[in-house]
């Protein structure tokens, strides 16, 4: 597949494009005790101080490129440095398409490399943050449950799948009956539901390139995926409360893929003492992606707020301990 079927701007080539948006784009495959990701990194192209560090987790069937990657960029503009990578089962990480077979498994493997990131000496004494959005924010979630106290500095989430509509919630009668097939089921791609991206994009024009992702998955969900999915929001319903870091929650009251009462159970149960959550009217799944460019600029910059001025903050008390 060539370069520019795997790019949203199209066939403008990729060196050019990243620097006209000022920011320096690298690609690797990581090698992680599940497999390999593919994974992605964008740095201010000014060569300046990094303010901070971010690691961002999309969602299901989709990958770090394509129109996800208009998130790490405008990170890496506001100049810190992001880090993405598909998640196992999804663009050209290693894994069957869509897959989630166990999603306790997906978070440490994904946490292989986002601590790795981390860790760097050339990032020592910059915050860290994750950002995950749908299920990339379920995972995250995850990933702060494995963690260590002050392994991070914060997490931001954008339309977290904390809690699914009843219409996606799959049918325990269901999964019950595929079980007894003995695992012969589990990547069946027979569950119920179709067409998501009408679901999570409001602007005909952006939903019309995000369906032309050629490397996002657009069958039916597998039996185990479903499985999966609810098996996380049952964890994080009965452990959201051990949450300890600086969180912000962005969710639209018209998500109608994952619901923003999820991300108000977690923000009123967060032991955080730090925790910001914003509600948009009328706004979709695809906060990001798939919003016009009006609501799109008042998200980034409400994200652009928070991490901006907790970075400040810990930059301050950096320098403090330093005198």
């Amino acid at each position: 597949m060539a370069d520019a079927d795997l790019n949203f701007w199209g066939d403008m080539p990729e060196n050019e494009y990243y620097a006209s948006q000022g920011v320096i784009n690298k690609k690797e495959y990581v090698t992680t005790p599940n497999g390999r990701l593919f994974t992605q990194s964008w740095l201010p192209a000014g060569g300046g101080p990094i303010k901070g560090v971010v690691c961002c987790t999309h969602g299901y069937g989709s990958t770090c490129s394509w129109m996800f990657q208009k998130i790490p960029i405008s990170i890496a503009q506001w100049g810190y440095a992001a880090y993405a990578a598909d998640v196992p089962g999804h663009g050209r990480s290693d894994g069957l398409r869509a897959y989630v077979d166990d999603i306790e498994r997906f978070a440490a493997t994904l946490l292989h490399f986002y601590g790795g990131v981390r860790d760097r000496e050339a990032y020592r004494g910059v915050p860290k943050y994750l950002f995950g959005e749908s299920m990339g924010g379920g995972i995250t979630l995850l990933m702060l449950l494995k963690e260590r106290p002050g392994a991070w500095d914060g997490a931001m989430f954008s339309a977290p799948l904390f809690e699914m509509p009843t219409h996606m919630k799959p049918s325990r009668l269901r999964l019950f009956a595929y079980g007894l097939l003995l695992g012969l089921a589990d990547t069946w791609a027979v569950m119920p539901f179709s067409n998501m991206v009408q679901h999570a994009v409001r602007d005909p024009a952006k939903a019309k390139v995000i369906a032309a992702n050629p490397m996002r998955y657009q069958g039916p969900p597998r039996v185990g995926t479903m499985r999966e999915l609810s098996r996380m929001c049952d964890t994080i319903r009965s452990r959201c409360h051990e949450v300890d870091v600086p969180i912000l929650l962005l969710h639209g009251t018209a998500d109608d893929l994952a619901t923003h009462e999820g991300s108000q159970m977690v923000h009123e149960r967060a032991k955080s003492s730090d925790k910001t959550i914003k509600l948009y009217e009328g706004m979709y799944h695809s906060l990001i992606q798939g919003e016009s460019d009006e609501n799109v600029i008042v998200v980034l910059g409400d994200m652009r707020h928070w991490i901006d001025s907790r970075s400040a903050a810990a930059a301050m008390a950096c320098e403090s301990t330093q005198m």
